[in-house]
């Protein structure tokens, strides 16, 4: 054996640490994607709802020399429900030589009461005022039309990065929270006059996560992931535990630091915290990009080898959430947080060079069977049709 540092190295990074709970709500893009003036104008992430997590089968396509040629493979996806988001305004950005500063900003004239919520602590004793004086300056009559006519001048002739504030329409997943999630997404592709025109066109109207991703394609989730609380060193670093008859417990550190110099170092292992971290996960394969729902599909979990049309939703909804009718993505593993926690969904900063990045899968099956408990039906007509009638009470008597 050699050392010890190359037999059995430190676990956990220590560019993690301190191990604190974040002070973000929601996903945040600190990095957006290299930009490209060649590609048509296009948005660079999206936001949606963790729903829950269910199996599917697929298969490779043929491939010589690999020993998953015509094998079908089972992988754990998860449901992210992404109902369409409303631009709501837009930011330029000039670069300075300290990185880039917010030049101006420019509001739409009507704002959903999500986002008039997100400005304010108690919406229902306040008086739901927020941006009504801003409005005003879209009147066609009032001279201050002009002050934004200005900005987006500004933005269109000194910026070089423009981003669009986007809102997520949170009343449509029937969630308990009323306040729409904000977020700035950066606008790449084409020349600046060209972002600034696409970015006002698009004030007060809807965009749909079709437009912004397709199947097959590598995307960062960033999401801040469940909490757990108080932890000890054996949980929260994976340090090995004691022999069994240790004198004063055995779920700890044995030796925490020299006698001299007499302090302990902040790369030893303590309890503490754990959970409810800001992480982001580089490129995870969406597997599908399914219409909702309410746009009156009823198919958009359905294959070939399917016996019955069926949805997304599991037979009894989705665990701690209930059922998914907008639209949604089907990302490749686990994705970060519990349920109905925010998701933010980023194009890959990273591409990866694997050829399982580019590989074009054919889904097979998907599961709808009930997740609470083991279920054995994919829908209720075919739990109905295999059941048969079922008897009334006074039958039974």
């Amino acid at each position: 054996m050699s050392h010890r540092k190359f037999e059995h190295p430190r676990c956990g990074h220590l560019g993690y640490l301190p191990k604190r709970r974040t002070k973000y709500t929601k996903g945040k893009i600190r990095h957006f994607p290299k930009d490209d003036a060649s590609k048509p104008v296009h948005l660079t992430a999206f936001m949606g709802y963790k729903a829950g997590m269910t199996h599917i089968v697929r298969t490779f396509d043929k491939r010589e020399g690999k020993k998953t040629v015509k094998k079908d493979t089972v992988d754990a996806v998860t449901i992210v429900e992404t109902p369409p988001m409303k631009v709501v305004g837009m930011v330029g950005y000039i670069e300075t030589p300290r990185g880039l500063r917010a030049l101006s900003t420019v509001w739409a004239q009507k704002l959903p009461e999500g986002v008039i919520r997100r400005f304010y602590k108690n919406y229902y004793s306040s008086k739901k005022r927020a941006f009504a004086n801003y409005a005003k300056k879209y009147d066609e009559k009032a001279d201050s039309k002009n002050h934004v006519n200005r900005d987006i001048k500004r933005i269109r002739t000194y910026c070089s990065v423009v981003r669009v504030l986007c809102a997520t329409q949170i009343e449509k997943v029937k969630l308990s929270q009323r306040k729409a999630h904000l977020m700035e997404i950066q606008v790449n592709g084409g020349k600046i006059a060209e972002k600034v025109e696409w970015a006002v066109s698009k004030f007060e109207n809807e965009i749909t996560v079709g437009e912004v991703f397709a199947a097959n394609e590598m995307v960062d989730t960033i999401a801040i992931t469940k909490g757990k609380g108080t932890a000890g060193v054996i949980k929260r670093f994976g340090v090995t535990k004691l022999p069994r008859k240790t004198r004063r417990g055995n779920r700890k550190v044995a030796c925490i630091g020299a006698w001299h110099p007499s302090a302990v170092k902040w790369t030893v292992a303590r309890s503490g915290i754990l959970g409810y971290y800001h992480r982001t996960h580089l490129n995870q394969k969406i597997y599908r990009v399914g219409a909702g729902a309410v746009r009156g599909i009823n198919n958009n979990a359905s294959t070939e080898t399917d016996a019955h049309i069926k949805n997304i939703t599991p037979v009894g909804g989705f665990p701690h959430y209930g059922v998914v009718n907008e639209d949604f993505l089907m990302i490749r593993g686990n994705v970060c947080g519990p349920k109905k926690r925010q998701v933010t969904l980023r194009k890959s900063v990273h591409p990866s060079s694997k050829s399982f990045a580019n590989h074009q899968l054919d889904i097979k099956f998907i599961d709808t069977a009930s997740k609470i408990g083991h279920g054995k039906y994919q829908t209720l007509e075919e739990k109905d049709k295999f059941l048969g009638p079922l008897a009334s009470k006074q039958d039974r008597e």
